[in-house]
């Protein structure tokens, strides 16, 4: 079988992927570009300071080129359709063995909105419908998709937050997090990450329920649990990509 050609007949986009590429190993400066993709250094300058514009390039401290946070929005838009796929599931299964209501939560900016909610049939329950849009700043699973963040954006995200950074730190230790009536009174919940096939946390899942029910102490009796659940998420994810890479070595080999 003939390998596919590398270059895609369209030179900008071939020279714009060119940079992109070179940018995996690390920060670079125009000079290390120019070096890295035998392109004339007003063409790397150019494609690097539109791809900057772009938000797929930014520049870290030095005023080297590094990938951009374009790039991580667009792989956990494509990521969420996998999760999705495989969370309802998951979240049965949790809200079976804890008896409690089950979401599971994505960060959007200052916000963490629901993708996907399974609630307790009966009883007093903790009702949370998908799209619904919480704060960053009270709730286990707020600190989980806070906990793991580069430290500027923990140290900016702690301002005005009902946790601390030393809880966050026992997040992190500990592998989940738990508030009593944080986010509102009367509500317990508990949360655990979900991690991208970069180990990058993209997700957290959480149950939420009375704490009459769940205890001052919620993430003792069922923080294993979400750990469990967040590890099966994490999984699924992992062997979704390695589906997807392995099609597109056969699309390569036609």
């Amino acid at each position: 079988m003939e390998k596919r050609a590398t270059s895609s007949g369209v030179g900008v986009l071939d020279k714009a992927a060119l940079v992109l590429s070179s940018l995996e190993s690390g920060p670079a400066t125009l000079a290390q570009l120019v070096a890295a993709t035998s392109l004339a250094r007003p063409t790397a300058h150019r494609l690097a300071v539109a791809l900057e514009y772009h938000r797929f390039v930014t520049r870290d401290m030095q005023g080297r080129f590094v990938l951009g946070p374009r790039l991580s929005e667009l792989a956990s838009a494509a990521g969420e359709d996998r999760l999705l796929a495989s969370a309802a599931p998951v979240l049965k299964a949790l809200r079976d063995h804890t008896k409690e209501s089950a979401q599971l939560y994505r960060r959007q900016g200052d916000q963490r909105i629901c993708v996907a909610s399974v609630e307790r049939p009966v009883g007093l329950r903790d009702s949370i419908p998908v799209g619904a849009a919480l704060s960053m700043k009270a709730g286990s699973a707020a600190q989980v998709l806070l906990a793991w963040e580069e430290p500027e954006k923990l140290h900016r995200g702690l301002h005005g937050a009902s946790f601390t950074a030393t809880q966050l730190s026992q997040v992190r230790k500990r592998g989940w997090a738990q508030s009593v009536a944080e986010r509102e009174i009367g509500v317990a919940s508990v949360s655990a990450p979900v991690r991208g096939t970069s180990g990058r946390v993209v997700a957290a899942v959480s149950i939420s329920g009375p704490i009459e029910r769940m205890g001052r102490q919620p993430g003792r009796l069922h923080g294993p649990a979400l750990v469990a659940a967040g590890n099966r998420l994490s999984e699924f994810l992992r062997k979704a990509e390695e589906l997807q890479a392995a099609r597109g070595r056969e699309m390569g080999y036609r």
